[in-house]
């Protein structure tokens, strides 16, 4: 915990000016996990540990971690007048946590073969749903949480279901009431508002422009559809227990392409609540 209030200090913040190129500036922690927006010239050609990496024409682009993302990864610029810049960015290594979640129907733990079908279309569903490459920069408009409470659930922690290990959780869990409003956490469009998958529920996505998505589970209903313009702030669903769940709570997720993003790292501490805020008065 200590070690993620440390990363959360500095996201948000210009962390650093890599190498000896003035020509590049990145925010954000460098951490797994982590997001980086950087910056540089307009028309450089960027690549990290050789991908192609999406730049606007103001010159901004996205860098995610995974949770298991290697020690080190190599950024790699070609600017328009021919030069090349390459940086090796180190990547803090974290610790994750183990959770044991009891109660759930057995199903939902252990498909049966006639679940099958359904759950590798609904699969399917989402992964296109945070395939959308725009070149928008959505995720410039800053971050906030979509829902205040306890968080109940955090990224990267194995998950092991009625004493069955399972894979990672790769969102952040905040035990609220059915019926609570979720507001957008960051400007975006809508491409997927399902009424329920298997796993996930009701679910939404919304995508913050150069591949990057925010995935909200176990919803109780949306209240936007697929293509529609949202604003941070915007309310989009209402929190539920829908899906594999033991409780009401909001799921939320982050994807950079392939790399799943901690939330937390981008949306801060969570603000007081309740008795919480009372007693920091």
């Amino acid at each position: 915990m200590l070690l993620l209030k440390r990363f959360l200090l500095f996201a948000g913040l210009f962390i650093s000016m890599v190498g000896a190129c003035a020509e590049l500036s990145l925010t954000g922690p460098l951490v797994q996990g982590g997001m980086v927006v950087g910056r540089s010239t307009p028309g450089t050609l960027v690549t990290l540990d050789g991908v192609p990496v999406r730049i606007s024409a103001t010159g901004y682009f996205v860098l995610g971690f995974d949770r298991d993302q290697a020690a080190e990864s190599l950024l790699k610029l070609r600017f328009p007048d021919g030069r090349v810049e390459t940086s090796r960015l180190k990547i803090e290594k974290r610790s994750y946590d183990i959770q044991h979640i009891d109660g759930l129907p057995e199903r939902k733990v252990t498909p049966e073969k006639i679940d099958y079908e359904r759950i590798r279309r609904e699969s399917a569903e989402i992964s296109r749903a945070r395939d959308r490459d725009d070149p928008r920069t959505d995720f410039l408009s800053g971050w906030i949480w979509p829902v205040e409470g306890p968080i109940s659930g955090v990224y990267g922690s194995q998950r092991v279901l009625n004493g069955k290990p399972r894979r990672p959780h790769y969102g952040v869990d905040i035990a609220v009431p059915v019926g609570v409003p979720v507001k957008a956490p960051a400007d975006g469009v809508v491409t997927l508002a399902h009424p329920g998958m298997f796993f996930s529920g009701v679910t939404l996505v919304l995508d913050h422009g150069h591949r990057l998505s925010s995935s909200f589970l176990h919803l109780n209903k949306t209240l936007v559809n697929v293509g529609d313009r949202v604003r941070k702030g915007d309310i989009i669903a209402e929190v539920g227990g829908t899906g594999r769940v033991t409780g009401a709570h909001l799921d939320w997720r982050m994807n950079l392409a392939s790399a799943r993003i901690d939330p937390q790292l981008l949306a801060g501490e969570m603000p007081p609540t309740g008795s919480d805020r009372r007693s920091a008065n």
